[in-house]
């Protein structure tokens, strides 16, 4: 694929970390390029995590764990059904970035996002 020209990057989208509902630029000041397979440009730069940022995500998700465990089941299925309805309203979109990251048809995009919904909503 030919190099991005520096105008190019203008578009080109951070992609940080999310640890514990926060975003987070990874500790190794490093990122690697975000490809759109069906055009060639670059679309993205995704930050390269070191080891603390992952144990970091790790600790921040064992951490969650206990008061979710706590949490009566009725309002942890009201939290996932809450979070299928977003997911519901915003397939088109979903399906956009899909496509623009791998390259997919929106269609089968779209599909593909289906299938996922189908796993949040499964028993």
């Amino acid at each position: 694929m030919p190099a991005a020209r520096s105008q190019d990057l203008e578009n080109v989208t951070p992609i940080d970390n999310l640890i514990a509902g926060k975003t987070q630029v990874t500790g190794s000041g490093r990122r690697g390029p975000v490809f759109n397979p069906a055009t060639g440009a670059q679309t993205g730069a995704v930050g390269l995590s070191t080891a603390a940022d992952i144990d970091a995500a790790v600790q921040a998700a064992k951490g969650a764990l206990p008061e979710w465990a706590a949490m009566p089941s009725a309002r942890r299925a009201r939290i996932m059904f809450r979070f299928k309805a977003l997911l519901d309203e915003n397939i088109d979109e979903l399906a956009r970035i899909v496509s623009a990251e791998h390259g997919k048809t929106e269609a089968d995009a779209k599909g593909e996002v289906g299938r996922g919904i189908e796993v949040v909503a499964a028993e």
